[in-house]
């Protein structure tokens, strides 16, 4: 469920992308101090933009350096450091272990399952961290777990259910709350029905819970996505556009109003090219495939 909320590149300037990959990159050297090389491999775009987003609003004093890794060790990469990409790391981590126990338990999927469990002290590390803003996520948690249950195919309350964990992630102190709030709430709701969208045909194949399944049927289905999830990331946009961002304002707006359709479009055009395969080789050996 991870990867939807990214900026796209091509639309960026030269420094604006070198400003990106430093939040990046900042975040995956904290994830490494906070949790080590486990938590590193949870690195993710949606926790990015929740870094990059706080830092520009917040303006807070940054470390920023030239720093070489393992993984680009023939040049050297701008890192920045601050309390808030320390914040979305911890943040990082409950969104990784929820992620591997769900798909253990739609797909008793081995590999995420051990990887869950050796987060499971990294976990429990950030649940003492914030106490009452975990205790707030696992009852969300369990709420999505109950919804998935029973095969709820309100998606307004399934995606609801994962927006307000998104809602809580967002929320830094008091001093923004409200508008943090709504982007998270309606960043998640974006996230969690473009993953649903993305995971169709494997969820079926697997007989995993999805909420599209009672609607894929309607003749304007893509079109109907689409809309939906316009709607999410519209309110989304509206809640950023009151708060005092300044710097690094061009790189979030690529994101909100660019970035976030690459996937969407990218697994429409996949599906699209599957059906008119499957139609092809429907009309050559005249049956159904």
């Amino acid at each position: 469920m991870f990867g939807y909320v990214l900026p796209d590149q091509k639309e960026l300037k030269i420094r604006e992308l070198e400003m990106y990959q430093g939040y990046y990159c900042g975040l995956c050297l904290a994830l490494k101090k906070q949790y080590h090389f486990l938590g590193r491999l949870s690195l993710n775009y949606d926790m990015t933009f929740l870094a990059l987003l706080l830092t520009a609003l917040y303006e807070p004093e940054s470390l920023r350096k030239m720093h070489r890794c393992v993984l680009h060790p023939a040049k050297k990469r701008l890192v920045i450091q601050n309390q808030y990409l320390d914040y979305a790391a911890d943040m990082n981590i409950f969104l990784t272990y929820y992620k591997c126990m769900d798909d253990w338990k739609d797909e008793r999927n081995l590999f995420q399952s051990a990887y869950g469990k050796l987060l499971f002290s990294s976990g429990r590390k950030v649940c003492k961290k914030y106490p009452e803003k975990a205790a707030r996520i696992q009852g969300y948690l369990k709420d999505l777990s109950d919804y998935e249950e029973r095969n709820s195919q309100n998606l307004d309350e399934a995606a609801g259910c994962f927006g307000n964990i998104c809602a809580e992630l967002f929320v830094y102190d008091s001093q923004w709350e409200a508008s943090l709030q709504k982007i998270g709430f309606y960043v998640g709701k974006f996230i969690y029905l473009l993953d649903a969208y993305d995971d169709l045909e494997r969820d079926r194949e697997r007989c995993c819970y999805n909420p599209f399944f009672a609607f894929e049927q309607r003749k304007d289905f893509e079109e109907w996505v689409y809309e939906l999830l316009k709607m999410m990331i519209a309110e989304a946009s509206r809640e950023f556009e009151k708060l005092p961002v300044i710097e690094e304002a061009g790189i979030l707006r690529n994101i909100l109003y660019v970035g976030v359709w690459e996937k969407f479009f990218c697994i429409g055009k996949k599906r699209k090219e599957r059906e008119q395969g499957g139609e092809k080789r429907e009309d050559k050996n005249g049956r159904s495939i």
